[in-house]
């Protein structure tokens, strides 16, 4: 998982994070349900990390949104653009 910030990540963990305040869950919450560790759930919101599919198909089940929905207008170029700072 890439530690280096991108507009991709940032955009996909800002998704994540409306879904999961839609739902009324807490960061930790979500990791439960998706089983995924606490740490990676904050990584991918803040922007910091971008999950694999498996991981984004999980969070999207524990969501209850289809996986299409945290990356729709996801674009190749934001993969390209390396941020210096994310801020939600």
């Amino acid at each position: 998982m890439p530690r280096v910030p991108s507009a991709a990540a940032a955009f996909v963990g800002t998704r994540i994070a409306h879904f999961r305040a839609r739902q009324g869950m807490t960061q930790d919450q979500l990791a439960v349900a998706a089983d995924i560790d606490s740490s990676n759930i904050r990584s991918y919101e803040s922007g910091r990390a971008m999950m694999n599919v498996r991981s984004l198909v999980r969070i999207a089940t524990a969501l209850e949104v289809a996986p299409g929905e945290l990356i729709d207008e996801l674009t190749p170029e934001m993969f390209d653009t390396h941020l210096t700072r994310v801020t939600r």
